[in-house]
């Protein structure tokens, strides 16, 4: 609801950075973070008096990876803000994260005052041409009685479709200069307050080719990449998978698109896998949901192998065929194209239940042998700690409830591997639109603000919190207990790992000085505990999931030799001829 107070007067007269407020309050906005400048100084003093919830942040890049995961949790729009030249360029990393992850943002960037434009003004640079391209639409307004028309453009563009990143890119004068407003021109579109606005099924055709391939199906399976939570499409994929007894192979932006520990989930698939690479290569057909089947779920384009027919159900239709070319396109929202599948095979389930009932248990055999022989890397002892010890600690004490973010590389390939996501749903979250490392301590920061009193682990590494550790001081003005976990190999470690596949133990830049990252934290009034001792890892997870007014950081020592830095073999890393580019 509006603040402005109801007279008989048609218009309301107000700066266009007190509009932009106001249509932000209208839209029900939640936590925003930015660093203000000149440019959107109007805007700021209306947050202010709307009392709307705004954070000063101490990077750009951290706003805009917090909003992003802010958004993922709450399914709602997030929304960060940066004044002109450096402060919009620093938004681009984030901008691409979200914008290749379908992550709905309002991103609002204060630029020049149009009258002196071009004339070497202060911090002045070309940002339009620069965060166009890193956005799903870029909005530039030219006429400040058009912001309560182009904000609802901006929320409409951004949970509609693919959701993404949408740009407001806002004069000095435009905020600065009032301006008479329609007053029924100050309203949202309730539809557009949560992705996805809209949605739009596959076609008949399409769909009666896709069940009739799936009907003859001896060894199906469905392959469930992050376009199943951006739909939020979990029981129709919990329902058919169940319906047609159909194992579910999930991405690394996928995880949670079913439990982990239920019957019919077989982990990770591509770059990292348990079972499931095995079962895409005998599979007879493959479903694959809202994935862009890249690099990493496609192994580098070796998955599927030539020939298995694919069905392959996306809402951006030039995703499909990209990388593989179906034998089915379905063209719409996941949970929409999942519901019509599971109504077509209505009275058909019991059967194929039946008739798949020995490729179940072949699955399931699969999967138990492969829990008994990570056993012993899960249960490690050795110090310092393996990484599997770490998952598995965390594992046994993290409710239900939580939410695991884990920054874009190392951690995220470790857990994504090893770690189970206890429920459907938004519980894992792990920045792979752009792999940006730096994203867990804001990612976290922005989890814990959208999980309410659902505790929030985050995952990163050193290299990744010696970016971002400033934002600490953030959390702590917050009074986010939230809990970090620093994974201290003291290197680079993904590329340590590789220059010590690829090169002979030869490394270059990869290693990072020796710290104390408990040190670190409480030097900055948070809670710091440091751990050495694999024993002691599930006490100190338990001890900052109890701490809900101050942040704790984990710094966990573990391994710091190179061969045991990766969950598995990179096929990357295989040998090849000068001027290939590894698989």
């Amino acid at each position: 609801m509006s603040s402005i107070p109801t007279t008989n007067d048609p218009t309301v007269r107000m700066t266009g950075g007190r509009a932009l407020a106001e249509m932000l309050k209208l839209h029900e906005v939640g936590p925003m973070y930015g660093m203000g400048g000149f440019q959107l100084l109007p805007f700021y003093d209306a947050v202010r008096e709307l009392g709307l919830a705004h954070t000063l942040i101490n990077d750009e890049r951290c706003g805009i990876f917090a909003a992003d995961a802010w958004a993922r949790v709450s399914g709602k729009p997030g929304v960060c803000d940066a004044t002109l030249g450096p402060g919009a360029t620093n938004l681009v990393t984030g901008l691409v994260e979200s914008l290749n992850a379908g992550v709905p943002l309002v991103v609002i960037v204060g630029n020049s005052n149009r009258d002196h434009s071009w004339k070497n003004m202060t911090q002045e640079a070309r940002q339009v041409d620069i965060l166009a391209p890193a956005a799903k639409e870029l909005i530039r307004v030219e006429s400040g009685l058009r912001v309560p028309e182009l904000v609802r453009r901006a929320y409409r563009v951004a949970t509609s479709g693919r959701p993404g990143p949408v740009v407001l890119d806002v004069p000095e004068d435009i905020a600065h200069t009032e301006f008479d407003y329609p007053r029924d021109d100050l309203c949202a579109d309730a539809a557009t307050l949560t992705a996805p606005a809209l949605r739009a099924r596959p076609g008949r055709d399409a769909l009666a080719e896709a069940v009739s391939l799936l009907s003859r199906a001896e060894r199906p399976i469905i392959l469930a990449g992050g376009g199943v939570h951006l739909s939020r499409a979990y029981e129709p994929l919990l329902g058919l998978a169940e319906d047609l007894a159909i194992p579910v192979a999930q991405t690394l932006s996928g995880k949670g698109a079913i439990p982990c520990a239920h019957p019919l989930s077989i982990g990770l698939f591509g770059r990292w896998s348990r079972i499931a690479n095995e079962l895409i290569e005998s599979s007879d057909c493959i479903l694959a949901v809202g994935c862009k089947m890249g690099e990493i779920a496609t192994k580098r384009y070796v998955l599927p192998p030539p020939g298995a027919p694919l069905i392959h159900l996306d809402i951006v239709a030039e995703e499909i065929g990209r990388t593989t070319q179906p034998r089915v396109a379905l063209w719409g929202d996941a949970a929409e194209g999942l519901a019509d599948l599971r109504a077509a095979f209505q009275d058909k389930g019991e059967a194929l239940r039946t008739r798949r009932a020995s490729y179940l248990e072949e699955v399931a055999e699969r999967m138990k042998t492969w829990r008994e022989e990570a056993e012993v890397r899960y249960t490690s002892d050795e110090r310092p700690i393996s990484m599997a010890r770490l998952i598995r600690e965390l594992q046994l004490v993290i409710p239900n409830e939580a939410v695991l973010v884990v920054d874009g590389g190392f951690a995220a390939h470790w857990t994504g591997l090893l770690f189970d996501a206890p429920r459907a749903g938004r519980c894992y979250i792990a920045n792979r639109g752009f792999a940006s490392i730096g994203y867990g301590l804001p990612g976290t920061m922005g989890a814990q603000l959208a999980a309410g009193d659902a505790p929030v682990v985050g995952i990163t590494g050193d290299g990744g919190f010696n970016m971002v550790l400033g934002e600490l001081e953030t959390a702590r003005r917050l009074e986010l207990g939230l809990t970090l976990a620093i994974v201290n190999n003291a290197a680079s470690g993904y590329v340590k790992a590789l220059q010590h596949n690829m090169f002979g133990a030869r490394y270059q830049s990869s290693e990072l000085s020796e710290t104390n990252y408990a040190d670190v934290a409480q030097a900055l009034g948070c809670e710091g505990i440091r751990v050495e001792d694999p024993a002691d890892l599930g006490a100190a997870f338990t001890a900052g999931m109890a701490n809900r007014k101050l942040p704790t950081v984990i710094d966990v020592v573990v391994t710091r030799d190179p061969a045991k830095m990766l969950p598995g073999v990179d096929s990357r890393t295989a040998p090849v001829a000068k001027g290939d580019r590894p698989a």
